[in-house]
């Protein structure tokens, strides 16, 4: 009996500090992964930025100013050894009223087959440029140059002699490696939202982030993740 009785006190203990500190581990998760959400917010308005002020070699203002969305995957590393394969988080905001919407996280994926040996880290950029381009990427995977269509885009004062294939691509498409910005077809690469992420900063999954009828305003989005936004509407504002 009292054998009994000290084991149930014991599994009572147990219980009991588990609850006590649940809520504590909760906390630490919940700041973790707000840093997480901080951290790619800066770093794709950082990448934004820069790729911006470069005047004769930026995205022309003209198709910025007609994208419905624009997702930015800073730091993206692409390694190889014969066979090779592509790696980043990054996210996307969608144009709304007077600005840009709450920024939903997404993961970039992707092989390739080649003989090359190494690695290094690119920075993409997406301007999708329709409602199919936004819808494609909010399916639960996303191949890039599958059913909607993707093209390289123009920089600079390329977009004057750009094609209509270029034009009506539902995505244009750029990359940034060793300082060099230049239109890049993406293909192969497949994107996928983080939900994760984007559920502990929300508490919504991507898609309605993006497309709720109640979009987040600035002001109450969390203050880590307002700067990607922000960076945007400095650019391109409707």
């Amino acid at each position: 009996m009292r054998s009994l009785l000290r084991t149930t006190g014991l599994v009572t203990v147990c219980v009991t500090l588990a609850l006590a500190t649940f809520p504590l581990q909760t906390s630490a998760q919940k700041k973790s992964r707000m840093q997480d959400a901080a951290r790619h917010s800066r770093e794709a308005a950082e990448v934004f930025t820069e790729i911006m002020n470069i005047k004769e070699k930026a995205i022309p203002k003209e198709l910025l100013d007609k994208a419905e969305a624009i997702a930015v995957f800073p730091g993206v590393i692409k390694a190889a050894f014969v066979f090779g394969g592509r790696g980043g988080q990054g996210l996307i905001s969608r144009r709304v009223r007077g600005g840009w919407s709450a920024p939903a996280f997404f993961n970039l994926t992707g092989g390739s087959f080649g003989a090359q040996i190494g690695a290094q880290k690119s920075d993409y950029v997406l301007l999708i440029m329709n409602d199919a381009g936004l819808n494609g990427l909010l399916k639960d995977k996303f191949e890039i140059g599958g059913e909607v269509g993707v093209a390289a885009g123009p920089v600079g004062r390329e977009a004057a002699a750009s094609t209509n294939a270029t034009l009506d691509a539902g995505i244009l498409s750029y990359s940034r490696s060793k300082g060099a910005f230049v239109g890049a077809a993406l293909k192969g690469a497949a994107i996928t939202p983080d939900n994760d992420l984007n559920e502990a900063v929300y508490g919504k999954k991507a898609r309605e982030v993006l497309t709720g009828r109640n979009p987040i305003k600035l002001g109450a989005m969390p203050a880590e993740v307002r700067i990607f936004p922000r960076t945007l509407a400095r650019y391109s504002i409707r």
